[in-house]
């Protein structure tokens, strides 16, 4: 009997268990069918990608002068603020040409100064020469106008000699009178031809002198122009932070010998930096500026960044290659490109500048919440 009650609940188990892991089954099903759909939702509305880092300006300091180092006042990965003395260079070699460009300077200076003094006595002199000239006009026209007097008293005096009117001698006076008037308008006429000749010689001398002035004056700012490079290369002895920001790849050491443009440190403005997202083409068909993104940095597992799309660059990667793809020359094969995006981080989302150049992110733009 018992084993009849036992062939009969077994099957009543079975039945049980059965039914308990279909159930199962469809509520797995049913949570799989959930996580799925809302994977997919989710893939849909936020878009993401490993292929991304911190990115940043990287300033090269570099002088612009050769020289020596003298000092070296910053070490590596030290915080320096905009206007901060690095580094100096031995400045005696251009301390020197900038004396001898001002002494250049000055004597050209002078010399301006010098010739300037000539121009005005020049016109002094011309301005004495033109009275000079108007002088003997009223000489010449004084002349004339007696010398036509003169004439007149010697017809009269002739027709009354003629007449025995006047004495000979009366007669041989007037005569006189009209030769001596002539030569009188003579004299004056060849004074005014002088002081013409005059003022001409005073005009052209003045004409030099202002040429002189001309030239000594471009002289002058040719020096002028020499000591203010002289003064510039001294100046550049003393190499200066050009922003706030850290010192990195120092390489410059007290004693070394260095030439333009050779790079001496960077310095690196953790306070502007952004994240240089590699998306695939086929994912930036929703993205847009202004769009959230959450950035999970692998440094700091856990914490999340945040910032929004500034820009999306207007080629890909390739393009813009040291050899860009030539698809037309030989077989083509197919790749997807991937298209630089530039994510700026919100303020104060890093206020201790944890974030450094060259860390691994993976941004994901949320391009609807």
């Amino acid at each position: 009997m018992a084993e009849n009650i036992g062939e009969q609940g077994r099957p009543a188990g079975q039945k049980s268990k059965k039914k308990m892991a279909v159930v199962l089954l469809i509520i797995f099903g049913i949570i799989a069918a959930v996580g799925v759909f809302i994977y997919v939702q989710y893939k849909k509305t936020h878009i993401s990608t490993d292929d991304a880092f911190i990115d940043g300006n990287v300033h090269t300091i570099a002088p612009k002068i050769y020289g020596t180092v003298e000092a070296v006042y910053v070490n590596d990965n030290q915080f320096v603020a905009k206007g901060s003395l690095l580094t100096i260079l031995d400045p005696t070699d251009y301390k020197v040409k900038t004396d001898e460009a001002a002494s250049g300077s000055a004597a050209q200076q002078g010399r301006v100064l010098e010739v300037e003094a000539q121009i005005l006595a020049a016109r002094r002199q011309l301005a004495q020469r033109k009275a000079g000239i108007a002088s003997e006009r009223a000489m010449v026209s004084l002349e004339e106008a007696q010398l036509a007097q003169s004439r007149k008293d010697a017809v009269r005096a002739r027709n009354l000699y003629k007449e025995e009117a006047i004495s000979k001698q009366r007669y041989e006076q007037l005569t006189t009178n009209y030769d001596v008037a002539a030569a009188r308008k003579k004299s004056a006429k060849e004074g005014l031809r002088k002081a013409i000749a005059a003022y001409a010689t005073q005009q052209a001398v003045l004409d030099e002198l202002q040429s002189a002035l001309k030239y000594q004056k471009s002289l002058a700012q040719k020096s002028e122009a020499t000591l203010e490079m002289a003064r510039l290369n001294e100046s550049y002895t003393r190499i200066y932070a050009p922003v706030d920001g850290y010192v990195t790849k120092k390489s410059v050491q007290v004693g070394n010998q260095v030439q333009p443009g050779q790079p001496l440190m960077a310095i690196v403005p953790l306070s502007d930096i952004w994240v240089t997202a590699n998306y695939k083409e086929t994912q930036i068909r929703k993205m847009r500026p202004g769009q959230d993104v959450d950035i999970y940095v692998d440094t700091y597992p856990g914490r999340t960044f945040h910032g929004k799309i500034n820009s999306i660059m207007a080629g890909t990667g390739s393009v813009f290659s040291l050899f860009p793809p030539e698809n037309a020359t030989g077989n083509y094969v197919k790749v997807v490109q991937r298209i630089p995006v530039k994510i700026t981080i919100n303020p104060g989302e890093d206020p201790n500048h944890l974030l450094r150049l060259g860390m691994s992110v993976t941004p994901v733009v949320m391009i609807r919440k």
